[in-house]
């Protein structure tokens, strides 16, 4: 059972209102392209049915998630858009994926004979994208395996072929190389679909883009683009901003990490706070305590990347390392009291902290950062 801390001073703040302007700013770029919010993996750790919700009445057109108990969560909450599963599914669960009106992913020839299958004892006509790998090597059809994917699908009536897609890889890259790559992947699906149009074959919904594929190939947006990053308010590399730029629009963080301080004690120089005493005051100094640790998904590592957090407007150091539910903060000699509010990601006064700069100081990407709010953190919608 997830357990929430309603009952502690930290929670995550989810800006639906951010959610909704970045939708339509995206919009503003993509054009006349049909508009999927990816909000897999409790969206993207903003709260999957805020997210969903939010991004609908953004204007939003479809949602896509990674696994079937996602979109069943989805359906339970009264969302009644289009879902579409981006993973092919294992056969014993595409049962439970069409009964709940869920668009499912054929990523093999077994996978399509087994949706056949499951779609004609259930009865109806049930939705299907067809993937194919043009390069990622992770899921979906090899280019000259599609005609006998396709085949299988279309024999049936209670298949509806209604879309295809791929994957990028690359998209976000800005190298010669990246930019080659993502373009050569374009291609080997142009051909694919070229060869289906021979045969007569045209889904209504082609895709290839991810948010970078939306702002960086105008060519690549198709009847959908699928969004994920850049839905929460970031984008996958800086150079992106250029088509956002050009609409006038920006994207908005929709997510705010915040916090109280909880105890405050004054030190002398030379004490080493928290576990492994790993460094030493360099003078008298004044540590808050605040609840936030390693399990609400604060990573360790950002203590030796010298990460801070604001507490009236300020930035302060972490004073020792980060633990599983707090951490303790060096505020020097300036006067801060329990109950004051700390930010760890977000807005505060003139200085903000970003998912971007926690994922660059840790060495990795603001997906994992944001994904990695912990299950305990109350999402609270503020707008």
């Amino acid at each position: 059972m997830q357990v929430e801390g309603v009952h502690r001073p930290a929670r995550a703040e989810i800006s639906a209102s951010a959610i909704a302007h970045n939708v339509r700013a995206l919009k503003s770029v993509v054009g006349e392209s049909l508009f999927c919010a990816v909000v897999k993996a409790n969206g993207y750790g903003h709260g999957a049915e805020l997210a969903a919700k939010a991004a609908l009445i953004g204007g939003a057109d479809v949602l896509a998630v990674a696994i079937i108990d996602e979109g069943i969560e989805l359906r339970e909450s009264g969302v009644t858009a289009p879902i579409l599963l981006l993973a092919e599914v294992p056969a014993d669960t595409i049962a439970a994926a069409l009964e709940n009106s869920l668009t499912i992913t054929i990523g093999s020839l077994e996978g399509a004979r087994a949706a056949v299958s499951k779609a004609e004892a259930l009865g109806g006509r049930h939705r299907v994208h067809v993937k194919v790998d043009t390069g990622m090597h992770r899921m979906g059809v090899a280019p000259n395996d599609v005609d006998e994917v396709v085949d299988v699908l279309t024999s049936s009536a209670a298949i509806d072929l209604e879309g295809i897609y791929t994957h990028f890889s690359v998209a976000d890259g800005s190298s010669a190389e990246d930019r080659a790559f993502t373009r050569d992947q374009i291609a080997s699906f142009d051909e694919v679909l070229a060869a289906l149009a021979k045969r007569g074959v045209q889904p209504r919904l082609v895709h290839t883009a991810n948010s970078a594929g939306a702002l960086g190939y105008p060519e690549a947006r198709r009847g959908m683009v699928r969004v994920g990053l850049a839905l929460y308010g970031y984008l996958p590399e800086a150079w992106l901003a250029s088509a956002l730029e050009e609409t006038g629009e920006r994207l908005v963080p929709a997510l705010t990490l915040r916090a109280n301080v909880v105890a405050v004690r004054r030190v002398e120089a030379g004490e080493r706070p928290s576990y492994r005493r790993r460094r030493a005051t360099q003078s008298a100094a004044t540590i808050a305590t605040v609840p936030f640790g390693y399990a609400d998904g604060y990573p360790r590592r950002l203590f030796d990347a010298g990460a801070k957090v604001l507490i009236n407007g300020q930035r302060y150091p972490l004073a020792g390392m980060v633990t599983m539910d707090m951490l303790v903060i060096d505020c020097g000699d300036d006067v801060v009291r329990p109950g004051d509010e700390v930010v760890l990601l977000g807005r505060q006064g003139d200085e903000e902290i970003t998912a971007d700069e926690w994922a660059e100081r840790a060495g990795t990407i603001s997906w994992e950062i944001l994904c990695g709010i912990g299950a305990r953190v109350p999402r609270i919608l503020v707008d």
